[in-house]
């Protein structure tokens, strides 16, 4: 009984005594010596057919052969196109499967048509087809039609999705990727040629660079505002560091030892300063981020480019997405002006529905915005700062908001499966690549002023004069004429959606973190108050006690934003004990900081910081009122459970095990000690640390894991001018005085009542032991 060619292992056509089982291994090492295509079309015509039959090849390598035949040069390429559509049908079929199928893992029994077509070196011709224009000495180069070209494209892209390794085959030929970026100046080939391109890139080893496409600013330059903003695709996976595990998870051990290795700018890095020298481009995504649907490329522009994902298969799932919109809003027309209601009586593919526009639009600006933020987390930072401020960029997102941005009544379509969490539906991702701007705009930068509209930079000139303490500076230097237009800047409406949001959303996290990114940096009275006045602390304790919230991630980003919010202000904890006016609400807001102190920690953080704080102010009569009232002040002054948190804080983290999430639980538990050095009660917390290692048996445990500790802290910090500016500004304690700490406690004079050594016994001593060591 004859089996499909994909059935069949290597090992059984190597083996087979059959003539026709020898031509497999024939072209097997054809390939592997570069000349798949020219071998196979040396086989007799009559012997391939023969064995089409039986391997079920559906013709292709008698198509190759003529295609092969007929695209040599000077050949007549009308011809050559004819047998390549012949081909493209039968692989295309494949391709619409694995694309509607979820993409599952590609395998040569499910796909074929694609894997018999690379085997016999259609894919090595096509690239050789399209290559050959630049390629010869002619004078009069062969011209290859544009739907020649875009069919050449869609059969190597069929190819890459459904046949394991054409992808990477392609990737590694330099030559070919650099190629592909000339066909983008093409508008007609424009779409099929980035999708090839960056399917490509994705799994190519190394980052191209961007200076070595010829002719890059005028290529940029070319493109119109639709081209340019696919372009950002590509362009996403040339700015950004490879993905070497989450950012978070990767400790900070191994981190610090690539950094060394790699003490040169990244590839990624030289091609984000390529682009910014590129005239014009910042201005023109800004532009593209901004713009309103109602300004985006006319109906029948657009119902080309859906022709084209229709046919370009990677597209078809956001086609599917864009048709349930389409659907939703038909029946949802009786609502709408006559011309919408239209929908449901006419063809939809001679209609634009406004749903079908708006996702478009939003499509477009997700690519624009992650392209906008990656560069502003670059070494660029500020030059991408000042551009984005002069380009207006906060106030043209501000005049979005409610209509695209955050619009009523939406609901989240996805892609893949029913998940409303799935992050892959252009609303959901939209909304998230827009808070994950916010966040990086505003994190400890003076621009972040930008996101207030007028009135709300006089109402925090307001409070600062009521409080009777000068404006900061950065407010006083904001540029009135780049803020938000409108009735509320930015800040305020993403607080109010903020507040709206449904218990379980996955949007809580985002937001949370966008919001504290403002408060991040020297504490600023004047901007607490402006949160706490719109009720933002309520609302953060409402959804850690009240709401029954469990996700983690969530949690964590409400107890780093209540930690800055409540940080040294008094009215913040007077708040907080008037909301948390129960036992029963107390014990559960204990129990979530308890249940996981990396997640809580810098919460723990601000506490002790506060405490301290109004500790050294009894003569205001409003903080000794709270510090005798409030009874999370009332807690954290007792100093066994200010020990509790140390041995806690130490225990969980050690070198091995240090990440950028959790690296903030051993500056914690330095500033209990430092608040404890400066009042002279160091030799006390060690000598706890000390006797709590003996009641747990396990003498020198802690100490050790400590030591080792502050030492790596000292590699990690000292030289990381960035990170200990955050660390002196969010604790508004000197670096010196962080050094000088760490210092005294390392010290090895074990006579020193402040050295960890003195309270280790030397039999359980190990303090020098080598950080790459387990």
């Amino acid at each position: 009984m004859a089996t499909s060619l994909g059935s069949e292992s290597p090992r059984t056509w190597g083996t087979r005594k059959s003539r026709n089982g020898n031509i497999l291994t024939r072209i097997r090492q054809a390939q592997i010596t570069g000349r798949g295509m020219s071998r196979g079309t040396q086989l007799p015509e009559a012997l391939l057919q023969e064995r089409d039959k039986k391997s079920k090849w559906h013709g292709i390598p008698v198509l190759l052969q003529k295609l092969y035949e007929s695209s040599h040069p000077n050949s007549d390429l009308l011809q050559t196109h004819g047998v390549l559509k012949e081909m493209s049908s039968l692989l295309s079929m494949e391709a619409m499967t694995f694309v509607t199928e979820d993409r599952k893992t590609a395998q040569e029994s499910t796909f074929p048509n694609t894997y018999t077509f690379d085997l016999f070196g259609g894919v090595h011709l096509l690239v050789e087809i399209l290559m050959r224009p630049t390629l010869t000495t002619q004078k009069k180069k062969p011209k290859m039609s544009d739907d020649f070209v875009k069919d050449c494209l869609s059969v190597l892209y069929n190819c890459c999705i459904c046949t394991e390794g054409v992808t990477k085959t392609l990737a590694a030929r330099s030559d070919f990727v650099l190629f592909l970026f000339s066909l983008m100046t093409n508008k007609k080939t424009f779409l099929q040629t980035a999708t090839l391109i960056e399917d490509i890139l994705g799994v190519k080893k190394e980052i191209i660079q961007l200076e070595d496409i010829p002719n890059l600013p005028s290529l940029v330059q070319s493109f119109d505002q639709q081209q340019l903003a696919n372009f950002c695709r590509i362009l996403s996976v040339t700015i950004s560091e490879p993905d070497i595990g989450n950012d978070d998870k990767h400790t900070l051990l191994a981190k610090n030892a690539q950094q060394k290795k790699n003490s040169n700018p990244s590839r990624a890095e030289i091609n984000q300063v390529t682009l910014l020298n590129i005239p014009g481009f910042i201005e023109r995504l800004c532009k593209l981020a901004t713009r309103k649907v109602s300004e985006a490329t006319g109906t029948s522009n657009f119902l080309q480019e859906l022709e084209d994902w229709y046919t370009w298969l990677d597209n078809a799932l956001v086609l599917d997405a864009l048709m349930q919109m389409a659907s939703e809003e038909a029946e949802h027309s009786s609502t709408e002006s006559s011309d919408e209601s239209t929908l449901a009586t006419s063809p939809l593919r001679h209609r634009l529905p406004q749903s079908m526009k708006i996702v478009h639009e939003i499509m477009y600006k997700v690519e624009v915005l992650y392209v906008l933020c990656v560069l502003l987390m670059g070494r660029q930072r500020n030059q991408v700062h000042k551009m984005l401020a002069e380009f207006r960029l906060i106030p043209g997102l501000n005049n979005l908001f409610d209509k695209l941005i955050w619009r009523k009544h939406t609901s989240n379509h996805v892609l893949h499966g029913q998940n409303q969490n799935c992050d892959c539906s252009p609303e959901i991702s939209f909304k998230i690549q827009f808070l994950r701007l916010l966040q990086s705009f505003s994190d400890h930068h003076e621009n972040k002023y930008l996101l207030l509209n007028s009135q709300e930079l006089n109402e925090l000139s307001a409070i600062s004069l009521k409080a009777n303490i000068p404006e900061v500076e950065a407010l006083v230097n904001t540029d009135r004429s780049l803020v938000c237009d409108g009735k509320k800047g930015l800040l305020t409406r993403l607080l109010t959606v903020m507040k709206r949001e449904p218990a379980d959303s996955s949007f809580r996290f985002w937001q949370a973190r966008a919001v504290e990114s403002f408060l991040r940096g020297a504490t600023s009275y004047a901007d607490q108050m402006f949160l706490l006045k719109r009720g933002l602390l309520e609302h953060i304790l409402f959804c850690i006690i009240d709401s029954g919230c469990k996700s983690r991630d969530v949690l964590q980003s409400y107890f780093d934003l209540l930690g800055e919010l409540m940080k040294f202000n008094i009215d913040a904890f007077k708040r907080f004990n008037k909301y948390v006016n129960t036992e029963e609400k107390f014990q559960i807001f204990l129990n979530q900081i308890n249940s996981s102190l990396v997640d809580s920690n810098m919460l723990v953080r601000c506490i002790v910081l506060s405490l301290d704080r109004f500790e050294s102010q009894t003569e205001d009569v409003k903080v000794v009122e709270v510090l005798s009232e409030c009874c999370l002040l009332s807690y954290m002054s007792r100093v066994e459970n200010r020990l509790s948190f140390l041995f806690r804080l130490i225990n969980i983290i050690n070198v091995q095990t240090l990440t950028q999430e959790n690296v903030s639980c051993l500056n914690t538990s330095l500033v209990i000690l430092m608040l404890a050095r400066r009042k002279g009660k160091l030799p006390f917390y060690l000598n706890a640390l000390r006797e709590k290692e003996y009641a747990e048996k396990y003498p020198g445990c802690l100490l050790n894991n400590f030591h080792n500790l502050l030492r790596f802290w000292q590699q990690h910090y000292l030289n990381k001018d960035k990170d200990s500016t955050c660390l002196e500004n969010s604790s508004c304690i000197s670096f010196s005085y962080w050094k000088e700490t760490v210092s005294v406690l390392l010290s090895p004079d074990r006579t020193s009542l402040c050295a960890i050594a003195s309270y280790i016994d030397e039999a359980y001593m190990d303090i020098d032991r080598d950080f790459i060591e387990d």
